[in-house]
């Protein structure tokens, strides 16, 4: 099935909730690609963020201006078509934070998100859209991006499985890049099951790890967990001790240990150091890719964006060559930590997501410890899955998990056995929308 029998034109802008998006998930509700009439997804919906292509549909980027500045896309992204072969069907395009920098989800141009899952707070972003259109129940599976956290995140803070891949293992063509070395295709999903199904059709299996990547090796990362907020850590311990004896069946006694503090030597014994890292060979690559762009439009970028983008214009060569050397170490010793068959777990992020408005100076603060989670599987390219198996004031948080590269296939069986044992943040079944609160 090709994308260019797509039902309707998009590319106007979207703006605050209506009637028929009542969360503001989308920035073309009505953009609708049927899939093919066979496949291992047959009957499934799902949503795609608005920076992947769609035959004769413009891609806006979050940006009003990088929408009117290129045309419409004239091939289907590989990712999107994939699904569609698949026999999954295409119901819209979501919205997402500007030129995909940002881990809130909130766009001065087209609004916030609404989080079903948490109202009056943040979605996550980048890819905020597709998280709320999974978490309202609009569609069983979306497509979002990950490069910094812009999957895990938003799957945290709206209670829903997501996977950042290994990078390199799903195929970004047609996709707007943010960071290239970083960038992954990443998706949400309401249940496992789903989660799963997806990568056996987004997945390349040509760099699937030797053997299959069979993950029985559990370690937890203690100083991760010391980053997350008492009652979350809390939450997620007893989350997993709820059948204990079943878990380890399956993974075997847990193994703590400090990740971060035998880099203490080459200036990498803490996680803020990771970030840092990760922030300038980021930066770096942001620039390289959309300096020019930036420069000759001036788009009106919202002001975390805006901060960031300049911060991204005055990175230096020099620095980045002794970051990237630093990125080298970090990889080094987590594949070495790993091995084959590990499987770190830590907080998908610090806490339930944060309120919106929440003053910048403390979005900072918050920002500062949700990357040093986020930045260890990004840097090592890493695939890591967010459990939504906790909450705090029936606010959620996951469990994040970390495999060697190329185990994204075990990764998901994995998550698929654990959610046979473990609970579910919310005792519904998550296939169903949530109601709303009156």
């Amino acid at each position: 099935m090709d994308a260019r029998t797509a039902a309707s034109a998009s590319g106007a802008p979207g703006g605050a909730a209506s009637a028929d998006d009542p969360n503001n998930a989308y920035i073309d509700k009505a953009l609708t690609v049927q899939g093919a009439a066979e496949g291992p997804l047959k009957g499934l919906t799902f949503a795609v963020k608005d920076l992947f292509d769609v035959s004769g549909h413009r891609t806006g980027f979050g940006n009003p201006v990088w929408l009117e500045t290129h045309p419409p896309a004239t091939r289907t992204a590989p990712a999107v078509q994939a699904l569609l072969d698949a026999g999954a069907t295409l119901r819209g395009k979501t919205h997402m934070d500007e030129l995909a920098y940002s881990l809130n989800g909130e766009n001065v141009h087209y609004g916030t998100p609404r989080n079903p899952a948490a109202p009056g707070r943040i979605p996550g972003g980048s890819s905020s859209g597709s998280a709320v259109a999974a978490a309202a129940g609009d569609v069983p599976l979306a497509l979002g991006s990950d490069t910094g956290g812009s999957v895990r995140v938003p799957a945290a803070y709206c209670g829903l499985f997501g996977i950042r891949p290994s990078w390199g293992r799903t195929n970004l063509e047609g996709a707007r890049p943010l960071a290239p070395s970083f960038d992954t295709a990443g998706w949400f999903a309401r249940d496992a099951a789903t989660l799963r199904a997806a990568g056996s059709v987004l997945l390349d299996p040509a760099s699937r790890a030797p053997g299959g990547g069979r993950l029985t090796r559990w370690l937890v990362a203690r100083d991760a967990f010391k980053l997350a907020d008492p009652p979350t850590e809390k939450a997620i311990y007893d989350a997993m001790a709820t059948d204990f004896s079943k878990v380890v069946a399956l993974l075997g006694q847990p193994t703590e240990v400090d990740v971060a503090a035998p880099l203490a030597d080459q200036g990498l014994g803490q996680y803020v150091d990771w970030m840092g890292v990760f922030r300038v060979c980021q930066g770096f690559e942001v620039w390289r890719e959309h300096g020019a762009w930036v420069t000759e439009h001036n788009p009106d970028f919202g002001p975390g964006i805006k901060d960031r983008f300049l911060m991204a214009s005055r990175i230096t060569k020099e620095q980045v060559d002794a970051a990237n050397v630093k990125r080298a170490l970090i990889r080094s010793h987590l594949l070495s930590l790993l091995g084959p068959d590990g499987v770190l777990a830590l907080p998908t992020t610090p806490g339930p997501a944060p309120l919106v408005n929440t003053p910048p100076a403390e979005l900072d603060a918050w920002r500062t410890r949700l990357i040093s989670l986020t930045s260890i599987a990004g840097l090592a390219g890493l695939p890591q899955v967010n459990l939504p198996i906790a909450s705090v004031d029936g606010l959620p948080v996951g469990l994040g998990l970390i495999g060697p590269p190329g185990s994204d296939e075990a990764l998901l069986e994995l998550t698929e056995q654990l959610m046979a044992v473990l609970p579910h943040w919310q005792a519904r079944d998550p296939w169903q929308p949530k109601q709303d609160k009156k």
